[in-house]
């Protein structure tokens, strides 16, 4: 279980596009067990490799792609959070133009507790840290980090 430690929120950002989605979400799945160090030295890399989060290009990387992104050193070369971007690329395409906007499929869920169980059953390497992280970081409502942690216990 995760203590209950001063922390710093993450950035948030006002999504304008898919884009912003797919990168908050490809953040909280690469950073689980690294630290944010790790993750902002390599993000540039990452968003290199990730077609600057396109979803819709990501979605269709081919394994030939995947096995490039493997050798490539600019990249946290993690076969399976590599592919789970690009699975998670089609996910969210798929929820963008089945609910008419991503954050209509946010918002279409009853309340926190039921939108975390469902990201983290749509989207592989997410956990219910990742899925808090990354609705914290849309702007999305999210109980404060104490009470969270807390519930958890």
């Amino acid at each position: 279980m995760e203590e209950l430690l001063p922390r710093k929120a993450p950035p948030k950002i006002s999504p304008q596009s898919l884009s912003d989605y797919f990168e908050v979400l490809t953040k909280a799945v690469f950073k689980s067990g690294h630290s944010w160090g790790v993750i902002e030295a390599r993000w540039g890399g990452l968003r290199a490799a990730f077609e600057d989060f396109d979803p819709a290009r990501v979605a269709r990387f081919s394994p030939e792609v995947v096995e490039d992104l493997m050798r490539n050193a600019r990249m946290m070369r993690n076969r399976d959070k590599i592919e789970a971007t690009v699975e998670n690329a089609a996910a969210i395409v798929s929820l963008d133009r089945e609910h008419g906007g991503f954050r209509n499929y946010l918002r279409s869920r009853d309340g926190f507790d039921e939108i975390v169980s469902d990201l983290t059953s749509r989207f592989r390497c997410l956990g219910d840290t990742g899925a808090y992280f990354f609705l914290e970081s849309v702007g999305e409502p999210v109980p404060s980090h104490e009470d969270w942690v807390a519930a958890r216990r």
